[in-house]
């Protein structure tokens, strides 16, 4: 099914990706809550192990041939820099940084989710960017699929009579 995006779209996935996040975490045992709050976007605490995560979600959607594009994750651009932001709100609320990625396209979503620390250690680009991005390529899948630090869901779309035209009623 194709992605048509409403002018809202960003908004949606966004806060979908969130509520996904906190639907897998309460799932597993984890209280959560998704926050206002400049550089992360949700804190998740576990009382068996006694972490608390604050997490930054990226979200996005890839529409037809655009499926293994890569997610920007950080910008340092212009006087930005994304990564200080999540480690100062991970400092006020004494949280471990990390961060998850919600990708869909028309047929499924992935959502990635590790410490900010895996991360730097396992996939940060060895030179210093202006944006840091989680690589969406086969090859770099196939390594997330392998590594036990990287969290990872798939949902799979399929649709039956969803297909909307001008004769269908709304």
């Amino acid at each position: 099914m194709e992605i048509v995006k409403s002018t809202r779209h960003q908004k949606i996935i966004g806060n979908f990706g969130e509520a996904l996040l906190c639907n897998w975490l309460s799932r597993s045992g984890f209280e959560v809550a998704i926050v206002d709050h400049t550089g992360i976007d949700v804190l998740a605490y576990s009382s068996r192990t006694g972490k608390r995560l604050g997490i930054s979600v990226k979200s996005r959607t890839r529409v037809k041939g655009t499926e293994t594009t890569s997610v920007n994750i950080f910008s340092y651009q212009k006087g930005k820099n994304d990564r200080q932001k999540v480690l100062n709100a991970c400092k006020v609320f004494a949280a471990e940084p990390w961060i998850a990625i919600y990708v869909e396209s028309s047929s499924f979503a992935d959502m990635f989710l590790l410490s900010l620390e895996h991360y730097d250690h396992q996939y940060r680009a060895k030179r210093k960017r202006a944006i840091d991005t989680w690589k969406m390529g086969h090859k770099y899948r196939e390594r997330y699929e392998t590594d036990p630090q990287v969290r990872h869901i798939r949902m799979d779309f399929s649709g039956s009579l969803w297909q909307w035209s001008s004769k269908s009623n709304p």
